[in-house]
């Protein structure tokens, strides 16, 4: 009786509850993401924006131009050649449901959406690297987001998709990759917005 007294010590019990709170994290991506969020709320986690010469969409130095055989596949099954948005600013993020960075950039991204989806000259893609659509779609109800969701519909190249997710990348009017950042993002800094709305006004 007295050694199991000794087992339910405040030492004991922090270290129990540190274990279980390890294990969530390991197992569940929501709780991961969760996390995360909070930390993006504190102001990490924030997207470098650009600057200087490099705001302008049609003189970057370092601007790389986009693959044009690219193309995703939307909720509807309708195919869509990434070189027919040239004239529009592209956001494109490929993520997954199980990924706890791309959970937890989620609701900043989808913020950005709200604020930029009645621009015409802004288009926001949002890429199950999964080909999932359903379960992705599924996702996108549950925590009520408007974010249309699609997949790809060929190769993704190098240059615009790495080894991780998630991974953003912002594509100028003349279809050049001017901005690109891998690993989750708090995309409702007011910088980057301010970013993307002097890109589509160019």
């Amino acid at each position: 009786m007295e050694t199991k007294k000794k087992w339910f010590t405040a030492s004991n019990i922090f270290t129990a509850v540190i274990f279980l709170l390890i294990a969530a994290l390991m197992i569940n991506p929501q709780i991961k993401g969760t996390m995360m969020q909070g930390l993006m709320k504190i102001g990490l986690f924030q997207p470098e924006v650009p600057s200087g010469t490099n705001m302008d969409s049609g003189s970057e130095t370092n601007a790389q131009q986009a693959s044009t055989s690219v193309s995703f596949k939307d909720e509807n099954g309708a195919v869509l050649p990434l070189n027919s948005l040239q004239g529009k600013v592209v956001f494109i993020n490929f993520w997954a449901t199980w990924c706890p960075p791309c959970v937890a950039e989620m609701p900043s991204i989808n913020a950005l959406y709200d604020k930029l989806k009645t621009n015409p000259n802004v288009v926001i893609l949002m890429v199950d690297v999964d080909n999932k659509a359903e379960q992705s779609q599924e996702f996108m109800r549950k925590n009520k987001y408007s974010l249309p969701v699609f997949t790809p519909a060929s190769a993704i190249p190098p240059e615009y998709l790495g080894s991780a997710i998630p991974t953003t990348l912002v594509l100028n009017k003349a279809g050049k990759i001017v901005f690109k950042h891998e690993g989750g993002a708090d995309y409702t800094n007011p910088e980057f917005l301010a970013y993307l709305e002097k890109l589509s006004k160019e």
